[in-house]
């Protein structure tokens, strides 16, 4: 899939896309490009990195609630409800901002951003958008009487818990993948992309069939969509136009994995130049062509499908959107 960025009536750049649209057992597949090329899952697989606080009894254990999961599962937007919400999760485990290994960076929520700025504030880490994700796996550490220094090292007991865990849902055993640091300093899995769609689809797949953390985690996600992400972000603007139906979750560099609670099918999309412009418009292209998406929910990612482009006067001087009607690689005509 090409995605053109036009300026007037010219198009001024282009960014590439693959994507798949595969079941759960990956014997039906759709894709747009190479569905095998690798890529690194960053925060698209922050709903697994949380199976293992339900499989060892850590949220009962510190009486997490649906917006802790949701948080925990966040690329969120630092607004005072996310940092309210982790800052809350570290006193329940007597730790405090400093335990925390990501590093701060500005909200993703420009509102937040600009009140922080105004008040001479600099940003901490709470405001770092995977602060839930690292709160979590305090709360793992904890729980298990492991130290919690070094939570973020590939060979510490919270990431070969979380390894264990993976292999009920990937492909391949998660050790034989290629890791890297993700930005906020964990380690990330470099997997192809039909192997992430299929993980997607057997977490919402479990998730119906009563599998208690898969569903918990789904659920959580799903009912407080604007605690995983902030406003005009892909995941919340899909999750939001399907009430419920979908989950979406994105990755840096231009990843965004989706998939339906009510069917077999999930869906993984990965910007070669990893520029996140591009990701609404491919994804929603793809969910159209795969027939996925219900006329409503297509009406509401509307402005998704081709993205206005404005100025700083707040005129529109541009457009996001795929080239033409047809995609390339094996989808059908």
């Amino acid at each position: 899939m090409i995605v053109d960025v036009s300026r007037g009536s010219a198009v001024e750049s282009t960014h590439h896309v693959q994507g798949v649209v595969c079941s759960a057992a990956g014997d039906e597949e759709l894709c747009a490009g190479e569905p095998e090329i690798l890529t690194y899952w960053r925060s698209a697989m922050k709903p697994f990195q949380a199976i293992p606080l339900f499989e060892d009894g850590v949220v009962e254990a510190y009486g997490l609630e649906p917006q802790d999961i949701a948080v925990i599962c966040a690329s969120h937007g630092g607004t005072r409800r996310h940092t309210e919400r982790v800052a809350a999760m570290l006193r329940r485990l007597g730790l405090n901002e400093d335990h925390l290994h990501c590093g701060p960076h500005a909200p993703f929520d420009l509102d937040t951003a600009q009140v922080l700025g105004c008040a001479g504030r600099l940003p901490g880490r709470l405001h770092n958008n995977c602060s839930g994700k690292h709160a979590g796996m305090l709360a793992l550490a904890l729980h298990n009487g492991w130290p919690v220094d070094g939570y973020d090292r590939l060979d510490h007991p919270v990431q070969r818990r979380i390894q264990r865990s993976l292999r009920d849902w990937m492909d391949h055993e998660p050790k034989d993948h290629h890791w890297a640091l993700d930005g906020c300093g964990v380690p990330t899995p470099r997997m192809p992309l039909h192997e992430m769609a299929r993980a997607y689809s057997r977490l919402v797949r479990k998730a119906q069939a009563g599998h208690g953390a898969a569903h918990a985690v789904v659920s959580a996600m799903t009912t407080f969509p604007e605690l995983t992400s902030s406003p005009g972000r892909v995941p919340l603007l899909i999750m939001e136009a399907a009430r419920g139906r979908l989950l979406a979750k994105e990755g840096a560099e231009g990843v965004l994995c989706v998939a339906a609670l009510d069917d077999d099918w999930g869906l993984a999309v990965k910007v070669e130049d990893g520029a996140l412009r591009a990701v609404g418009p491919a994804t929603v292209q793809l969910m159209g062509i795969a027939g996925v998406l219900r006329a409503d929910e297509r009406m509401a990612l509307a402005e998704l499908t081709e993205a206005p482009i404005r100025n700083t006067l707040g005129e529109e001087v541009g457009r996001v959107r795929i080239r033409g009607s047809k995609t390339a690689g094996s989808l059908p005509e």
